[in-house]
């Protein structure tokens, strides 16, 4: 699942990963994504921090204090370079942070690492 409020971030992560034989979700807040993975239980969610309403470190909060959900692993998409932000991330229950812009061609290695790191 990807959990991302710009249309042309969204875009192109469901591109990359779509094009690299994943099947993505889509959400464009962190309370639709707390919904949709409820429902849908997705093997990895890959999540930008600044989201409108909630943001993504109270979503992970929210994911990991949820049994169903804790065990979801989740990536974090951010620009943003401030340490306490990024350390307040980890402490959410991040296990990975991948930096914006995307980089086209790492994108997809790095999500599929984690995946194969589930697998394990």
């Amino acid at each position: 699942m990807v959990i991302e409020d710009n249309r042309l971030n969204m875009e192109l992560a469901v591109d990359l990963l779509t094009l690299a034989g994943y099947h993505v979700l889509q959400a464009q807040s962190a309370e639709q994504g707390l919904a949709l993975a409820e429902t849908r239980m997705p093997d990895l969610i890959v999540m930008d921090i600044t989201l409108p309403g909630m943001d993504g470190v109270t979503a992970l909060w929210n994911l990991r204090l949820n049994p169903a959900l804790a065990a979801i692993p989740v990536a974090v998409m951010t620009a943003c370079t401030d340490k306490d932000v990024l350390e307040a991330v980890r402490a959410a229950g991040c296990c990975r942070i991948i930096s914006k812009p995307i980089d086209t061609h790492g994108f997809v290695a790095e999500v599929s690492s984690l995946f194969a790191k589930e697998q394990r």
